[in-house]
């Protein structure tokens, strides 16, 4: 690059010879050019490093934000409404996950303060169990698939929750008989659900906050389908 940019200036400072004629002023302009050369070429050469970098980044988040939001559409959201729709003090918080379109970054962060001293509970029996069961069982390919994705290798909160919900799925697949667990391995089960349960609420907030920072028209059909919200209807009206 130095050497490309040295050539530059050379053809340069022959044009302006070859018209002005002025050798002693062009002599001085092309030395004192040439001196801070190798800095120019520093600068230029940080700023197209960063530009790129940059450039990686974004791209990177677009890719990994894309593998989320066909979590939630395929996983995610049932998920979210399978707990929340067996969590008996769900009242406590559920004003805080009416994400709207007013909100801004401040409403998310609190949001997530709010939760965070928040006593997640889901409350179980044979039935209910079942029913996660089966569900599980018939995403686990796509989890699987989500877990071997490379786009998710740097994003350890959203893997983090992967193995919860591989782990909560495996728990389940090796009871063949829910119908006769003893309230000791439904408290152990419960624990498991708890544990997803909160991964998934606090991705899902980011994942809303993402939509709506970067895609309003995503955005809006997750506000249509919020688990959390019982006034949410897809139809617009």
């Amino acid at each position: 690059m130095q050497w490309l940019w040295l050539h530059y200036q050379l053809c340069y400072t022959t044009f302006i010879f070859l018209i002005f004629h002025d050798i002693h002023h062009i002599s001085i302009y092309l030395l004192g050019d040439i001196a801070f050369t190798p800095i120019e070429v520093l600068i230029v050469t940080l700023i197209l490093h960063r530009l790129l970098e940059h450039r990686d980044k974004k791209q990177t988040l677009e890719k990994l934000n894309m593998v989320i939001g066909s979590f939630f559409s395929e996983v995610g959201e049932e998920l979210l409404t399978y707990f929340s729709d067996n969590d008996p003090d769900l009242k406590e918080i559920r004003k805080n996950l009416i994400v709207n379109n007013n909100w801004d970054d401040r409403e998310f962060k609190n949001a997530h303060k709010i939760l965070k001293n928040y006593n997640y509970h889901v409350k179980i029996n044979s039935d209910n169990i079942k029913e996660l069961k089966e569900f599980l069982n018939s995403e686990s390919p796509f989890i699987l698939r989500l877990m071997e994705n490379p786009a998710l290798l740097e994003h350890e909160k959203f893997t983090g929750l992967l193995r919860a919900i591989s782990h909560l799925s495996e728990e389940l697949m090796k009871r063949k008989d829910i119908d006769n667990l003893p309230q000791s391995d439904i408290d152990h089960i419960s624990g498991d659900i708890v544990r997803v349960y909160e991964r998934l609420v606090s991705e899902w907030l980011d994942y809303m906050m993402y939509l709506k920072n970067n895609y309003p028209y995503l955005f809006s059909l997750a506000m249509r389908s919020n688990p959390f919200d019982l006034t949410s209807e897809i139809i617009v009206k």
